[in-house]
């Protein structure tokens, strides 16, 4: 049994701890602070343009506290723990998980159930990502099932009712979610005039600009290539959040068949339907990132509609090497492999 983990998209250029002097903007000199760090079990990358402090270590810091506190099914004392504990009662929670759960719930009703945060115990059960990876049984599958289903939450404000044996998992749009809290961050930080932050390359913000007004490119991973070369570039303008969904980002092979992390919330099993991977962006990285997981499950056809609904453009790229491009996304999108062909979804 071979398992595989590969990042999806990162920046285009190596990042590493430093200081840069960069031009200067109406007298002042606006400083290049790069890092990289770790939190929600990923490697994060940072490039901040400033005239004041380093922030990439209090940026870091936030990304964390987000997941501990309200995200993590692991930490007990996290908002989401405490809700998977209280299953069969009703909970109050913060305003900000409640607005998260607001949008949440949203995308998985907008999708037809192909997002849903409620699949946790079958993503648990496969282990992709762990010590022992394998395929369940199908018994195991159909017991874990029942209690998958987002009808299965009901909101009432800051009040939470989880069915009992439904659980939450919010692992789909956690980094999307600490994109979303750096953002609102930096705009209360007015020495700030850009930055970009890449949170697993499979998550990326742009906010602002840089000093010389050049372009924010992101590179995406062709799925199939095992060297970790590049499909393309996307050009992202600030206030944009992109995300990525692939069948080669966690997995593991058995009997020549991959069996990859992105699962079906009505079979318990992965989606085979031709895509390899699915980039999403849009003004929201909680929606980008739950955008690009809906996309994947529904398969290009039925995923055109949803992305127009939430204003979101997208590249799909499928099993047999074409490239397929929104309509916004003809203009910002540039392809770097010969063996791949660009078309228009549609």
């Amino acid at each position: 049994m071979k398992i595989k983990k590969k990042s999806a998209v990162m920046l285009c250029g190596v990042f590493c701890t430093a200081l840069t002097a960069v031009p200067v903007l109406a007298d002042i000199e606006v400083q290049k602070y790069t890092n990289t760090d770790f939190a929600m079990d990923t490697v994060v990358s940072e490039t901040l343009y400033t005239t004041g402090d380093d922030l990439n270590t209090a940026i870091g810091q936030k990304i964390r506290d987000i997941e501990t506190e309200y995200l993590s099914w692991t930490d007990e004392d996290s908002q989401i723990a405490k809700l998977n504990a209280a299953s069969g009662e009703t909970t109050e929670v913060s305003d900000e998980l409640a607005g998260y759960l607001e949008k949440i719930f949203q995308l998985a009703k907008d999708s037809n159930g192909a997002f849903d945060p409620t699949i946790g115990k079958i993503i648990r059960l496969w282990d992709i990502t762990g010590e022992n990876p394998h395929v369940p049984e199908q018994s195991e599958l159909d017991e874990l099932l029942k209690d998958v289903g987002y009808q299965k939450v009901s909101l009432d404000g800051d009040k939470v009712t989880l069915e009992k044996g439904a659980t939450l998992d919010l692992g789909a749009t956690g980094k999307g979610i600490g994109c979303d809290v750096v953002s609102d961050f930096l705009k209360t930080q007015e020495d700030v005039s850009g930055m970009i932050l890449n949170l697993g390359g499979s998550s990326v913000m742009a906010y602002g600009e840089k000093p010389d007004g050049s372009d924010w490119k992101v590179a995406v991973t062709d799925p199939r290539d095992v060297e970790g070369d590049y499909l393309g570039a996307i050009t992202l303008e600030g206030g944009e959040f992109l995300s990525t969904s692939g069948d080669y980002e966690k997995y593991f092979m058995e009997d020549g068949k991959r069996y990859h992390h992105i699962l079906d919330p009505k079979t318990g099993y992965p989606v085979w339907n031709g895509l390899d991977s699915v980039t999403v962006v849009c003004d929201s990285g909680l929606l980008a990132d739950g955008l690009s997981t809906a996309c994947f499950v529904l398969g290009m056809d039925d995923a055109l509609e949803l992305l127009e609904k939430y204003n979101a453009e997208a590249v799909f790229v499928d099993e047999d090497k074409n490239v397929y491009l929104t309509s916004g996304m003809k203009d910002r999108f540039e392809l770097m492999k010969n063996t791949y062909t660009v078309k228009e979804a549609e």
